[in-house]
């Protein structure tokens, strides 16, 4: 079976986290995704430990988390050689992503004009830390200080006192994931207009965006939310709660299960006390305490069955090589193995969707390793070649 996208070609010039995480996705339904890396590559195969090193080659676990299935050529865009290779790449592309700072891509000759001069069917995606515009448009933007900024960590950790970031680059993440959406939506229109455009999106636009219920709390309600731990603040019980080995997560997410649950923490359903949501989440503090009072001579094991048996969602909270380890996990195609010219078989987390049509994962049958620096040089130029011979 074809993958949903082999038929694009995806000029990639983005670094770090955000740009390379949309280019995967493309690259994992079936895109043909060239990295341009500068002559020294991509800044993330230097951050580490951890790295992977053989035979003289150095790797850290940081790059190879968001470049598989992707191509590499290594370019000096400020020679004459690497801006007119880049011109023949960008001829023969659907796409080009870049993450720069404003203004960067025209003082090295590839304005948006001049990007569709070339080709103008090109789609552009362009991720930047704050926007391209607006009075602070030309910040450079990294995870933590968009995650700051734009509220994420008012909302998150322990109280109101000690804001914390999220344990991955989550700003960094959702600007791929939404540059991705952006480019297959202009993909789409292209269709009926024969013409490329310009995507934008930034990591404040992307964590803004996920403010959800928080964010009308703020322009609706007039309150400022704050961070209340592994709590939830509109509804109870709803979050983390303590046995006698082990923690377990719990969502009673409606009264009919608030009727289930209640007699398994010895409650009647009924006390006016916690009978309502809303009187629940007022008295958040003091239900917490009487259900961990319950729960305080049971294992975790012991309470998640009871809970399992009842109907009530819940879950344990797991370390990452439980999770990678975990059957239903690998079920779902969240691991593959992809074979390194260096460090042989690796096993990396795998594509997030699945198609009807087919048990893998993602949309190609057979993935491929992050590239070494510069590794498919040789075949992209001669690519390039038989491109110009055939025109």
């Amino acid at each position: 079976m074809s993958a949903p996208l082999d038929d694009l070609v995806v000029v990639d010039l983005t670094r770090a986290l955000a740009g390379p995480h949309a280019t995967m996705m493309l690259a994992d339904l079936g895109a043909r995704v060239i990295k341009v890396e500068s002559p020294t590559g991509d800044d993330t195969r230097g951050w580490g430990p951890p790295f992977l090193d053989e035979d003289g080659a150095r790797e850290s676990t940081y790059f190879l988390s968001a470049n598989r299935n992707k191509e590499s050529i290594a370019l000096d865009l400020r020679s004459e050689e690497g801006r007119d290779i880049l011109r023949k790449l960008v001829q023969r592309a659907d796409v080009l992503a870049e993450n720069f700072r404003t203004g960067v891509l025209d003082r090295l000759g590839f304005s948006l004009a001049e990007l569709h001069d070339i080709n103008p069917r090109l789609i552009v995606l362009s991720i930047t830390g704050f926007g391209h515009d607006g009075p602070e448009g030309g910040r450079s933007g990294y995870d933590q200080i968009a995650q700051g900024e734009a509220g994420l960590m008012s909302l998150t950790g322990p109280s109101a006192d000690e804001p914390t970031k999220v344990g991955v680059p989550i700003a960094d993440l959702l600007a791929g994931m939404n540059g991705a959406f952006g480019l297959l939506a202009a993909l789409h229109e292209r269709e009926r207009t024969g013409r490329g455009r310009v995507v934008r999106t930034s990591l404040l636009a992307s964590v803004v965006g996920i403010h959800g219920f928080q964010g009308t709390r703020a322009t609706i309600a007039g309150e400022v939310p704050r961070a209340i731990g592994n709590q939830h603040p509109s509804i109870a019980p709803y979050g983390l709660f303590r046995t006698a080995d082990a923690p377990v997560q719990i969502a009673v997410g409606s009264e009919g299960l608030w009727t289930s649950f209640a007699p398994l923490v010895g409650l009647d359903a009924a006390d006016p006390r916690f009978a309502r949501n809303g009187n629940r989440v007022e008295r958040r503090e003091e239900l917490r305490d009487l259900i961990e009072m319950a729960f305080s001579n049971s294992s975790s094991e012991a309470v998640l069955e009871a809970l399992e048996r009842a109907g009530i969602p819940a879950g344990k909270v797991r370390t990452l090589d439980d999770v990678y380890a975990w059957d239903q996990t690998r079920s779902q195609g969240l691991v593959i193995e992809v074979d390194h010219p260096v460090f042989g078989t690796l096993e990396l987390p795998g594509p997030v969707l699945r198609f009807d049509d087919n048990a893998y994962a993602g949309g190609r049958k057979d993935h491929t390793a992050p590239p070494m620096l510069d590794q498919h040089r040789r075949q992209l130029l001669d690519w390039l070649e038989d491109q110009e011979t055939s025109a």
